[in-house]
């Protein structure tokens, strides 16, 4: 579909690049940002937003989400889950290989890039699973923006916990290697030692945090032997904030959710398995850990790890239980609203959530509100708080783990490439969004 010939947002209070708010204008034309001032003039504008009282934010790129197509529809599917996004302020998301089949080869990559092209109301990018031998695959699928590596907490084939078959994926190439670390052995032995019990709280003492220790402590010391550029997923522990603390080289970089920053081991009291998922919640400490080595830059973005489950598979008794929860809708509110309570500046918000993101993973003209620079655009109410509420959730699994919250930095306008394609409730589900491309991979 052409995009408009040009969209003109009036009177919002817009996040520039230095951190600094402004209130003015934003011109945007045949998808990208032509100009922004303090007042722009309208004539031969083919649409208009009049944003008075709004924040305009760039896109959120969301780094790690599990859309489940193909082959797990029943939970979430490319359309529904870039409906959650556009609500959500997300205007591109990077999206993982444990799908049906797995994302290990050129073909399955090509097959879920086409699905998108056909589905999404976002941009998107999709990552090369790693297995333990596939690797002429992870040197040369392209578009990719990684290599995903689970070191634990899989199965079959992405599971990749041996030390001599990631070395081997470290040694090859220079792409970059996302990992899932937590350390598989400690997690079996945790298992047995704590076989039969069913009370959802004994996850966080399975997968505790000496098992993500371990598996970030391998994967930094493969990632220094090599000089192998090195992202280290949801990182969930204080004992690895500290790790990255003493010992960050500069190719590492690191991502929280907000669900380790905000949700605790106390969740499985009030919501049960809802908040089951992998790694684990932690304890308070770790909350303010992670939230100071945000702050101080050791952790360099933001992630959701959307992974929904339906209810039905939530309502088994654990360990039967999938781990998992949805986050696209919901994520840029959480932040925004810690903004508001004084955890961090929405400026932060924005280098988090936008442009280191789009820095880390070499995405070009993504991030900013800057002449020049795509119109991935969400314009958000920093001025009215709402709840959480199920009803509301257009992710397909229906719930949110943070039901009943009052929220505040809720999208009114979603904008992918110069369109408008979420607007005070309705969607436009004609807009699709491009593929992303990748100058670092």
């Amino acid at each position: 579909m052409s995009t408009p010939q040009s969209l003109l947002i009036r009177h919002a209070e817009i996040i520039l690049p230095n951190g600094e708010l402004m209130v003015g204008d934003v011109l945007t034309s045949n998808g990208q940002i032509v100009k922004v001032g303090s007042e722009i003039d309208s004539a031969g504008v083919t649409q208009e937003i009049d944003a008075q009282g709004l924040t305009l934010l760039p896109g959120v790129i969301d780094p790690q989400v599990h859309f489940r197509e193909p082959g797990l529809e029943h939970k979430e599917d490319l359309f529904t889950a870039s409906c959650a996004c556009a609500k959500g302020g997300v205007t591109s998301f990077l999206e993982m290989p444990n799908t049906r089949p797995l994302t290990i080869s050129q073909s399955a990559l090509d097959d879920k890039l086409q699905r998108a092209a056909n589905k999404c109301l976002v941009n998107y990018g999709f990552f090369i699973g790693a297995t333990a031998d596939n690797l002429p695959d992870l040197l040369s699928a392209q578009p990719t923006p990684g290599i995903k590596i689970f070191m634990g907490s899989m199965h079959g084939q992405l599971l990749v916990n041996q030390e001599e078959a990631l070395e081997a994926i470290f040694a090859q190439g220079n792409r970059l290697i996302a990992v899932h670390a937590e350390d598989q052995a400690r997690i079996n032995q945790r298992k047995q030692e704590f076989a039969g019990i069913e009370d959802i709280a004994i996850h966080s003492q399975i997968q505790d945090n000496q098992a993500a220790l371990l598996a970030t402590q391998l994967a930094l010391k493969l990632s220094k032997k090599y000089q192998r550029r090195l992202h280290i997923l949801h990182m969930s522990t204080a004992e690895e904030a500290e790790l990255l603390r003493q010992d960050k080289p500069s190719w590492v970089t690191a991502e929280v959710t907000p669900q380790h920053l905000l949700l605790n081991t106390s969740a499985y009291e009030t919501i049960g398995t809802l908040a089951q998922m992998n790694p684990p919640l932690r304890s308070p400490h770790d909350n303010e850990v992670l939230w100071q080595a945000l702050r101080d830059g050791i952790i360099d973005f933001i992630a959701t790890d959307h992974a929904p489950h339906t209810l039905a598979e939530k309502a088994q008794t654990y360990p039967n239980t999938p781990s998992g929860m949805p986050g696209v809708e919901t994520s840029l509110p959480l932040m925004l609203t810690a903004a508001m309570d004084g955890k961090c500046t929405v400026a932060q918000v924005v280098q988090w959530m936008s442009k280191a993101v789009a820095v880390a993973y070499g995405i070009a003209n993504k991030g900013e509100i800057t002449p020049g620079y795509d119109a991935d655009l969400v314009l958000v109410d920093l001025k009215n708080y709402r709840e959480v509420k199920r009803e509301e959730v257009l992710s397909k699994c229906g719930w949110s783990s943070f039901e009943g919250w009052n929220l505040t930095g809720w999208p009114v306008t979603t904008i992918v490439g110069g369109e408008i394609v979420y607007d005070q409730g309705q969607l436009n589900t004609q807009i699709r969004g491009q593929a992303l491309t990748f100058s670092k991979s």
